[in-house]
């Protein structure tokens, strides 16, 4: 954590990983994120300025956040002091601040760059702030969470988002190709070529993260010149490329957005009746780790909320999807779950019940005060039978009809309707049904 250096370049010592030695070292070398850097958008122009402000950095792994701010510190000639979340605490912000608002007076700005910012507890990101407004630090933080969720409000408001977006294939493969050429930094040295299909599918193994694209590339390197007899000259094959692999690690996790992400796909693919969609959300979600009884929950919540009574077997098929997963486990219960799923978003939708329960639980809220009609109460006692219990109740199955012309309702709530039953398959003859015995009632009101 020294305050007063700029970002040691150590490309050039081989015993670093690939990764490291080619992080790109000034914007014309760094690949991605045209949105914020091409000519004349906003961080360019910003760091072409020198006019950086605090800054938060929004985007997966490997998507060069943390280059970023060296390239920004070096450019703005600023000095760089990176924290690491996991590793600070309260004592060294303190020291680190004190230490910048001395450089302050001396014309020297500080950029202080907080990987993982997110890890930091509200005091840790509480004792940036009076040192962000008084100008003593410019802020460079990096996130791979939403930083509505995890960075204090105070410190976000003075603060400008940058959202990353993970690389692209083609871009990965791009960076690849310059490792593979560079004799200074990269694998140049090693006169090695690569399969087009070899870098196409580390490319796509990497899920847009650089990082993870160059771990492999520099293992299959070394599987290649191993192939090669330790000689030069030696070809990154696809079959190379498997076995440096393990199993594939998708960007995921449980506990942040993406999952949240992942979910919010899932649900919405079975609303729009997508069944190719709702299988691939599915089968991803289950091949990342996700926990299984939690997406069968989510499967039933799908049956009640957006198919409900157009297809009264879905929920049955839900709940039996979560039977099974509960009594096989994985693999096979990933297969129950992915039949029930499929039937969810092929099968009608109506939300007409969910809204109806929405409206309902306000109602109720508004009026939960309001006594039970008498003729609705059970009279046990005979004082309640004095006191008019149960006094007018009809009971259906006596009635030719099957129904009474009985207001159910508390009286200031009375003819009230919530639920109107859609078009859609089953809810189409309950809505006929409900028609039917709204054209009888009326008739005994005549």
């Amino acid at each position: 954590m020294n305050l007063f250096s700029q970002p040691v370049d150590e490309s050039s010592d081989r015993t670093r990983p690939l990764a490291d030695r080619m992080r790109p070292r000034d914007l014309d070398e760094f690949v991605g994120q045209e949105h914020i850097l091409a000519s004349g958008k906003a961080l360019r122009v910003q760091i072409e300025r020198d006019d950086i402000g605090s800054i938060i950095f929004w985007g997966p792994p490997g998507s060069g956040k943390t280059t970023l701010a060296k390239i920004i510190a070096r450019r703005t000639k600023a000095e760089f002091v990176e924290f690491s979340a996991v590793m600070a605490g309260i004592k060294e912000i303190k020291q680190v601040m004190l230490e910048a608002e001395r450089a302050r007076d001396y014309g020297v700005r500080t950029i202080v760059f907080v990987d993982e910012i997110h890890r930091f507890n509200k005091a840790q990101q509480d004792a940036f702030l009076p040192h962000v407004e008084r100008g003593n630090i410019r802020l460079i933080g990096a996130t791979t969470e939403n930083p509505s969720f995890e960075v204090n409000s105070a410190l976000l408001s003075r603060s400008r988002v940058y959202v990353l977006n993970p690389l692209t294939e083609e871009q990965i493969i791009l960076l690849m190709e310059r490792a593979l050429a560079d004799e200074e930094r990269g694998l140049g040295i090693l006169k090695l070529t690569a399969k087009a299909e070899a870098l196409a599918r580390i490319a796509a193994y990497s899920s847009g993260d650089a990082r993870s694209a160059y771990n492999v590339l520099e293992i299959a390197a070394t599987l290649a010149v191993e192939a090669a007899g330790g000689a030069s000259g030696g070809v990154i094959e696809k079959a190379l490329v498997e076995d440096a692999l393990q199993r594939r690690v998708l960007r995921y996790d449980k506990a942040g957005e993406e999952h949240y992400n992942l979910i919010s796909a899932l649900h919405k693919s079975v609303r729009n009746s997508d069944p190719d969609a709702t299988l691939y959300w599915l089968v991803r979600m289950l091949e990342s780790g996700e926990d299984p009884m939690f997406l069968a929950r989510r499967i039933v919540r799908m049956a009640v909320e957006d198919i409900s009574l157009a297809d009264p077997h879905a929920l049955e098929i839900a709940i039996a999807a979560r039977d099974a997963m509960d009594f096989m486990g994985l693999p096979e219960g990933g297969l129950a779950l992915a039949h029930a799923a499929v039937y969810l978003a092929i099968a009608p939708k109506s939300n007409a019940l969910y809204l109806a329960y929405g409206a309902v639980k306000r109602a109720v809220e508004e009026t939960a005060s309001d006594p039970v009609p008498l003729h609705l109460r059970n009279a046990p006692t005979r004082l309640m039978k004095e006191l008019g219990y149960g006094e007018g109740y009809k009971y259906a199955h006596d009635l030719e009809e099957k129904v009474a012309e009985m207001e159910c309702l508390p009286e200031n709530l009375k003819g009230k309707q919530w639920y109107y039953p859609t078009e859609e398959g089953v809810e189409k003859r309950i809505r006929e049904r409900l028609a039917a015995l709204k054209a009888k009632k009326g008739r005994m009101r005549q």
